[in-house]
C-alpha cells in the first residue's frame, strides 16, 4: 500500500499555499480539486499587510507587483490609515483571486506538489496509521492514502462533513449581491449606506465592481449563481440607478452566516481557511486569515511527517489559530452590524468615528486590518511570540530570510557558546530596527516568529524542545 504523507482537499489559494510550504520542506503533497478547472475569476480580491510580507517571504514579488496598493482600510465602511505600520508592505494589496491562485499554483508545483483536478472527495475513513480518502474522478471511484489531510475545501467543506468536526454556526439572514461589468460609468461608492441598503462600486482597469444589500430583503434559495437581472433590479432600488446597459463578467451571491470549527484538527485529519471558519467578506479577512492558518500549519506538519516535532506541536495550530478567526468573527459581526443596519445604529456609528480619531484605537484597528496585531505567545511587551520582520535582522550577507523549513537559532551578539546537542541551524546577525533587545539570542520559528529570546543556554534549549523532537524520546506528535 502506498500512502501518500499529506492529501490537501481543495485547490484554492489556502490549498494551494499549504502545498508549496510542505513541498518547501520535502514533503511529498497530492491536492485533490473538485472543479476541473483552475478559477478565472475575481472573488476575493484583498491582501493584507502581513500576508504581503508572508508572500514575499516566499518569493512571490511578482505577485505583489502587480497588485494595486491602497493605503487606507477600513472598519464597517469608516476608513483610516494604514501608512503609519511598521512594514515594508503596509497597507492593502488589490489583486484579482485568480491571479493569486496562478501564482499559488505554480509555486505549489515548483516545489513538486501533483493537483489531481476533476476529483470530488466522497469519503474518509480511518485507517491504522492513515486515512483512506475515497474520490470521484474521471475514471470512476479512486482510492487515496494519506497519511494526514487536510480539508481546504471551503465553508462548506466536504472534510469538515466527512470527519465530523464540530461547528458552532449562525444561520443567514441578509444576502448581498456581487458583480463584476464592463461598459459601466457610475460613479465609485465605498459602503454608501441608503434608506434601501448598501451599496459599493469601484472601477478599475475598465471593469467596475458592484455590490449591493437590499434592506429588509429576505435571503433567496438559490441553486448556483444570481442573474444579472437580480443585481440591476437590487442597485436599481437601493440608488435608482440603471445597470442594464453593462455587461457582466462575473457574478456571484453571498450572506452573512458564519461559523468556526470547534477544533482544527481531529488525529489525522485537519482543517485551513474558510473550511474551518467563515463569514461575510467584510474587510478582506477571509481569504488572508486562511492564507496565515496554511503558513502557520505548513512546518509544523512537514516537522510531524518527518519525525521531528515535539509532542504537541501539531495541536498548537489549534491553539494559535483558532482564537485568531474567532477575533475576526467578532470584528466582521460587529462591522456587519454597523454596515447594514437601519437607521437605529447611526448613532453608534458616529460613536465609533469619534474613537476612530484616537490615536490608541486608529492603531489598534490597524494592526487589527493588517493582522499584524496577531502573536503566538504570551500577551506583554515580550517579543516572543511576535513576528521578527519589525528587528529588520541582517547578516553580513544581507537581510536574514524569515521563511524556512526548520527553526534557526540567530545570535545577536559574538561570542562563545556552549554548542547544543542537537543540530539546529546558526546564524548571526544584528538588528537594524524595532525597540532595543537585551537578548543576546532568538530561536527564529520557521513561519518568521520568534519562539523565544534570551541570554541563557539553557532556556534556549528548553524552547527547541518544545518544538523539535528530542532525541532518545519515543513519542512524537499525538496522532
Amino acid at each position: 500500500m502506498t500512502v501518500t504523507p499529506v492529501v490537501i482537499v481543495g485547490a484554492g489559494p489556502v490549498g494551494l499555499l499549504l502545498a508549496g510550504e510542505l513541498g518547501r520542506a520535502r514533503v511529498p503533497v497530492v491536492v485533490v480539486e473538485r472543479l476541473a478547472d483552475a478559477m478565472t475569476e475575481s472573488r476575493a480580491g484583498q491582501l493584507s499587510t502581513l500576508t504581503a510580507e508572508l508572500l514575499h517571504e516566499r518569493g512571490l514579488d511578482a505577485l505583489l507587483a502587480e497588485a494595486g496598493h491602497e493605503s487606507r482600510g477600513h472598519f464597517a465602511g469608516l476608513g483610516f490609515d494604514l501608512s503609519g505600520l511598521d512594514s515594508a508592505y503596509r497597507g492593502n494589496w488589490k489583486v484579482p483571486q485568480y491571479r493569486t491562485e496562478a501564482a499559488l499554483a505554480e509555486n505549489a508545483r515548483r516545489w513538486g506538489a501533483t493537483v489531481l483536478r476533476g476529483h470530488e472527495l466522497t469519503g474518509l475513513t480511518a485507517g491504522s496509521d492513515h486515512v483512506v480518502c475515497q474520490l470521484e474522478g474521471p475514471a470512476g471511484r479512486q482510492r487515496l492514502d494519506a497519511g494526514f489531510v487536510v480539508g481546504c475545501d471551503g465553508a462548506d467543506s466536504a472534510v469538515r462533513r466527512l470527519w465530523g468536526f464540530p461547528v458552532s454556526a449562525t444561520a443567514a439572514t441578509k444576502e448581498l449581491l456581487r458583480a463584476d461589468v464592463t461598459g459601466l460609468r457610475i460613479r465609485d461608492r465605498r459602503f454608501e449606506r441608503r434608506p434601501g441598503g448598501l451599496a459599493v462600486a469601484a472601477t478599475r482597469a475598465g471593469v467596475t465592481r458592484v455590490m449591493v444589500h437590499v434592506a429588509g430583503q429576505p435571503v433567496t434559495a438559490r441553486v448556483g449563481r444570481p442573474e444579472f437581472g437580480d443585481v440591476v433590479r437590487a442597485w436599481a432600488a437601493v440608488t435608482g440607478e440603471d445597470l442594464s446597459g453593462g455587461t457582466p463578467v462575473w457574478l456571484d451571491a453571498f450572506d452573512n452566516s458564519r461559523g468556526q470549527a470547534g477544533a482544527y484538527r481531529r488525529g489525522r485529519v485537519l482543517l485551513a481557511g474558510d473550511a474551518a471558519h467563515w463569514h461575510l467578506p467584510i474587510g478582506g479577512q477571509a481569504l488572508n486569515v486562511g492564507l496565515q492558518d496554511a503558513v502557520n500549519l505548513g512546518w509544523k506538519l512537514a516537522a510531524t511527517v518527518h519525525g521531528r516535532a515535539a509532542p504537541g506541536l501539531l495541536d498548537s495550530y489549534h491553539e494559535e489559530r483558532h482564537p485568531v478567526a474567532a477575533r475576526v468573527l467578532d470584528h466582521v459581526t460587529a462591522q456587519e452590524t454597523l454596515l447594514l443596519g437601519g437607521a437605529e445604529v447611526e448613532p453608534l456609528r458616529a460613536i465609533m468615528a469619534e474613537l476612530i480619531g484616537l490615536r490608541s484605537v486608529h492603531d489598534h484597528l490597524a494592526g487589527t486590518a493588517a493582522n499584524l496585531i496577531d502573536r503566538c505567545g504570551p500577551p506583554g511587551p515580550s517579543p516572543i511570540g511576535r513576528r521578527a520582520t519589525t528587528l529588520r535582522l541582517r547578516t553580513d550577507s544581507g537581510p536574514l530570510p524569515l521563511a524556512d523549513i526548520e527553526p534557526v537559532i540567530v545570535r545577536l551578539r559574538p561570542g562563545a557558546h556552549r554548542p547544543l546537542h542537537r543540530t539546529v541551524r546558526t546564524v548571526h546577525a544584528r538588528c537594524d530596527g524595532g525597540p532595543p533587545l537585551e537578548a543576546t539570542a532568538l530561536l527564529l520559528r520557521p513561519d518568521g516568529y520568534i519562539a523565544w529570546a534570551g541570554d541563557d543556554e539553557e532556556g534556549l534549549e528548553q524552547a527547541i524542545e518544545k518544538l523539535l523532537w528530542v532525541e532518545g524520546r519515543k513519542e512524537n506528535a499525538r496522532l
